[in-house]
């Protein structure tokens, strides 16, 4: 059955659907972005430098 939708009370505004839209774009790029800033801390468990060799025709120093 075909109604006028404002006599039904039926009201959808385009301001309140193109909101709607807007506000979920806005949602659905922040989850991309908080996952993609999700990373492991990393270690400090690294091994250390080894010391080099003593270079030839410097006596030791």
């Amino acid at each position: 059955e075909y109604v006028d939708l404002l006599a039904a009370g039926i009201n959808d505004p385009v301001k309140v659907t193109r909101s709607a839209l807007q506000n979920a774009a806005s949602i659905a790029g922040l989850f991309l972005t908080t996952e993609a800033v999700v990373a492991d801390k990393p270690e400090k468990n690294a091994p250390a430098m080894g010391g080099g060799d003593d270079m030839g025709g410097m006596g030791g120093f």
